[in-house]
């Protein structure tokens, strides 16, 4: 019979979450769904300077 090495919690829902041992899970901070989909200043700052750099690469690279 093969046994597993951790005893699986039902209560997480997912097969590697409840494959994980109690010390690893303590650690854990659950992420509501909608602050994940939430556009902050950080995003549009990514967003713009890898426009700017893009367009800058294409133009160096024409010209």
């Amino acid at each position: 019979m093969r046994r597993s090495l951790v005893l699986t919690d039902e209560t997480a829902r997912h097969w590697f979450r409840m494959s994980l041992p109690p010390h690893v899970k303590r650690d854990l901070i659950p992420i509501p769904a909608e602050s994940l989909w939430r556009l902050t200043m950080e995003d549009v700052r990514g967003v713009a300077s890898t426009y700017v750099a893009v367009t800058l690469a294409v133009l160096a690279f024409i010209i």
